[in-house]
C-alpha cells in the first residue's frame, strides 16, 4: 500500500502539461450508411505529466477539440449514444500503443452538426529513463443506437507529437509497456452512421423460369396454373418466380430495385393457404440486427375473376443477427378466401417492412402474375376487398397504398428511421441490398 501510494504521489506531484495538435484525417463511415469517406481535420489536446520516474504509471487524457467530421444530415443522435476509442503512440525512451477510451457520454447531437466526443483516457507504465513523446493516431467513434455502428478515422499525414514526458531513473523495476487498458485498439470509427441502405433484393431468377411479363392487371401472364376449383383434385399449386420491380420511399431519397418472388398455394376446402417466398440470395448482414426487430408483410394483389388483396406476413427474426453473418429470408404466409368464381391471378403486391420502430412500404412498379387458381366464390371472400383469414392478421402499421414511410409512434422513431429501414430491408430482401451498398457484391 505504501509503495503504491508513493507512486501515485510522485505522479500527482509532477506538473501536468497540455498541448494541442491538428492533423489531416480520413473518416470512413460504416458500410451500411452508403456514405463516402470524409476528409477533415482532427484537433486534439493531450494532457500528461511533464515529469515522472521509471516505474510510475501515468494517466494521459485525450481531449477532442474538433473531430474530423460532423454528424451527417441523416439522423439526430441521442444523448449518451456515442463512445470514442483511439490509439496514442508513445516513442523515444520507450515505445507503446496506448489504448485510449472515453465514456459513452454526449449531449444530443443534431444531424449536420459538430460531433461532441467525450475525453478519452489511458495509462502508461514507464519502463526506461529518457524522454517519451506522445502522438495521437487513429480513433474510432461507436454509436450504439438504433444499431451499433463504427466510423473509423485515420491520420493522412505525419502527426506532430503533442506532449513529452521526461522520465528519470527512479530505481523501479521494469514493468509492462502499458497500464490498465489494453494496448491493442479496436478499429476506430469517428462519425455517425447515417443514411441507411434501403435497396431491395436483386436475386437471381430461376433458370427454368420463363421471363415475367405481367400487364397492369396481370391478365397478360397467368403464372403458375391450377386445376383446383371444387373438384377435390389437385391441392398444391406452385407459382412461378417473377422479377418484381419495386419503388421505395426512403429517408435518403427514392430507391428502386428488383426482387425475385414466388407465390405458392395449398387448397384447404374452398380457401387457399398462401406462401410468398423471396428467393434466397447469398448475402451477409451489413450490421448487427437485434432479435425480434424486423417483421415483413405483403398485400398479395388479386386479378382475373377476383379482385382485392390478401394479407400475408412473416415472423420476426428469432435470433439476433451479427454483422457479417448470413441472413435467412422468411416466408410470408396467409389465407386466401376467394370472392369470385373463375380463374383468379395472384401477384406480389405492396411490401411492408417494420424494423426497429419504423414502417417502410415498397410498391411494385407493375403487376407480375406468379400464380393462377381456379376459384369458387366463398362467403365473405375477397372480391374487391381484403382477404385476411387464417394466419394473416392485421398489417403491422403504415399505409400499404402510397409507398411512403409511416411513423409508428415510438419515441425513437426519428433516430431509428434511417438505420431501421436499412436493417429491415436488408433482412427481407437479401442480396438486392448490395445494389445500394458501394463496394459489395453478391456471391
Amino acid at each position: 500500500m505504501l509503495g503504491g501510494a508513493t507512486v501515485l504521489l510522485g505522479v500527482a506531484a509532477a506538473p501536468a502539461q497540455a498541448a494541442e495538435v491538428a492533423y489531416a484525417t480520413e473518416c470512413v463511415p460504416p458500410a451500411i450508411s452508403g456514405l463516402p469517406p470524409v476528409q477533415g481535420t482532427t484537433k486534439v489536446e493531450i494532457t500528461a505529466p511533464a515529469e515522472a520516474k521509471v516505474g510510475d504509471e501515468v494517466e494521459i487524457v485525450w481531449k477532442f477539440v474538433q473531430a474530423a467530421s460532423k454528424n451527417p444530415n441523416i439522423l439526430d443522435l441521442g444523448q449518451d449514444t456515442v463512445q470514442p476509442t483511439g490509439t496514442l503512440k508513445a516513442a523515444g525512451a520507450q515505445t507503446a500503443d496506448i489504448a485510449m477510451e472515453g465514456p459513452r457520454r454526449n449531449p444530443p447531437i443534431p444531424k449536420n452538426s459538430d460531433m461532441k466526443l467525450s475525453d478519452m483516457k489511458g495509462r502508461l507504465k514507464l519502463t526506461a529513463p529518457g524522454e517519451v513523446s506522445l502522438t495521437p493516431g487513429a480513433y474510432n467513434i461507436n454509436v450504439n443506437k438504433p444499431i451499433s455502428t463504427d466510423t473509423k478515422c485515420t491520420p493522412k499525414e505525419s502527426v506532430q507529437k503533442a506532449a513529452t514526458i521526461k522520465v528519470t531513473d527512479g530505481g523501479g523495476g521494469p514493468g509492462g509497456t502499458t497500464g490498465g487498458l489494453p494496448t491493442v485498439v479496436p478499429t476506430l470509427p469517428t462519425s455517425v452512421p447515417t443514411g441507411l441502405p434501403t435497396g431491395l433484393p436483386t436475386g437471381t431468377s430461376s433458370p427454368s423460369s420463363p421471363a415475367p411479363s405481367g400487364s397492369g392487371t396481370g391478365g397478360g401472364d397467368t403464372g403458375g396454373t391450377s386445376t383446383g376449383g371444387g373438384d377435390g383434385g389437385q391441392t398444391d399449386f406452385t407459382g412461378k418466380e417473377v422479377q418484381v420491380p419495386y419503388k421505395c420511399k426512403t429517408p435518403i431519397g427514392d430507391k428502386e430495385a428488383t426482387s425475385p418472388v414466388q407465390i405458392n398455394a395449398k387448397k384447404d376446402g374452398g380457401s387457399f393457404d398462401l406462401t410468398v417466398q423471396f428467393k434466397k440470395s447469398v448475402m451477409d448482414s451489413p450490421a448487427d440486427i437485434p432479435k425480434d426487430s424486423v417483421k415483413p408483410s405483403m398485400e398479395v394483389a388479386l386479378g382475373g375473376a377476383d379482385k382485392g388483396t390478401v394479407h400475408v406476413e412473416g415472423p420476426t427474426n428469432s435470433e439476433a443477427i451479427k454483422a457479417g453473418d448470413p441472413i435467412e429470408i422468411p416466408d410470408l404466409t396467409g389465407t386466401y378466401k376467394p370472392g369470385a368464381s373463375g380463374e383468379s391471378t395472384l401477384s406480389p403486391g405492396v411490401l411492408t417492412i417494420e424494423a426497429l420502430g419504423t414502417t417502410t412500404t415498397c410498391t411494385p412498379a407493375k403487376t407480375e402474375v406468379s400464380l393462377t387458381l381456379d376459384t369458387s366464390e366463398q362467403a365473405s371472400g375477397a372480391s374487391g376487398g381484403g382477404s385476411t383469414g387464417g394466419s394473416a392478421g392485421g398489417s403491422a402499421g403504415g399505409s400499404a397504398t402510397d409507398g411512403g414511410l409511416a411513423a409508428t409512434g415510438t419515441e425513437d422513431r426519428g433516430a431509428l428511421k434511417a438505420l431501421g429501414l436499412v436493417a429491415g430491408t436488408a433482412l427481407l430482401l437479401g442480396g438486392a441490398v448490395f445494389t445500394f451498398m458501394p463496394g459489395r457484391r453478391t456471391r
